[in-house]
């Protein structure tokens, strides 16, 4: 049976994460294929698995698994992202919806990941407890999170909007709060999960210019909020500033992002 919530998060981080649905997709979700592909690798998924990516964004992960034959669906809370999904994945079972109250029957798919998805949900638990749900008996969840921020270099990109972004609610967590491996392990725990093995995985990320790496950063729903809240001559000038470190000889940038991600049985 589907869990409720009243504090769903999916129509506010559909309306940030699909205000720049195509910068995003062309431009910073391509950063994220080493990472899709190191975990699709390690899992070894096989043709014919049921596969569900939740936050699927504009589809690169599913596209990447269909290339593997494996049958594919995926939600997200942006029609915009939506859209291009469904350009990339055709016969893709794409749905919109929330993290929180999911649009699928019960053991559905042998495989579910939440690519940096759960961590927006208002609440995670109640979020991966319903990815639970659509899992079929002993079947696989993967959370990916942001990895440790100590000394990983896109981390100067997430802190560089801090000061811009409205302040957040006490006790909120933080972008890096489910990065120590103890708190990924005990989230899925409260989940009625048992945890399997946690594994880092580093992308390199790359663009031909600045213009391009601040429209590419700009693209993610954090960034639109603080544009929102102190604008977004504001928000370029941040992204520009903590970019200058990294640019390469040639005039393009490159800087790496380390992630975490955490298989789970249920």
């Amino acid at each position: 049976m589907t869990i409720a919530t009243t504090h769903k998060s999916g129509e506010r981080n559909g309306q940030l994460w699909g205000a720049r649905a195509k910068e995003w997709a062309d431009l910073q979700e391509v950063q994220f294929r080493h990472a899709y592909e190191t975990v699709f690798e390690k899992l070894g998924l096989r043709a014919d698995t049921a596969y569900c990516d939740l936050g699927c964004g504009s589809g690169l992960a599913l596209q990447i698994a269909q290339g593997h034959r494996a049958r594919v669906a995926g939600l997200d809370a942006a029609d915009e992202l939506l859209r291009i999904a469904r350009s990339r994945v055709p016969g893709g079972d794409l749905r919109i919806g929330d993290l929180e109250e999911l649009p699928f029957a019960d053991n559905s798919f042998d495989l579910v990941t939440g690519f940096n998805s759960f961590q927006y949900a208002a609440h995670p638990v109640v979020a991966l407890s319903e990815a639970r749900r659509v899992t079929r008996p002993n079947g696989l969840i993967v959370i990916m999170t942001w990895g440790l921020p100590d000394g990983m270099e896109a981390a100067s990109l997430v802190a560089a909007l801090k000061p811009l972004l409205p302040p957040p609610p006490p006790g909120a967590p933080g972008p890096f709060a489910l990065s120590n491996a103890d708190a990924l392990n005990g989230l899925a725990a409260s989940a009625g999960l048992r945890p399997l093995e946690v594994n880092d995985v580093e992308c390199v990320w790359q663009y031909h210019d600045l213009g391009t790496a601040v429209q590419a950063f700009g693209s993610a729903g954090v960034a639109v909020r603080a544009a929102e809240h102190s604008g977004q001559e504001a928000v370029d000038r941040a992204h520009a500033q903590a970019l200058a470190a990294f640019r390469q000889a040639d005039g393009s940038y490159r800087l790496r992002a380390s992630f975490r991600w955490l298989a789970a049985r249920k």
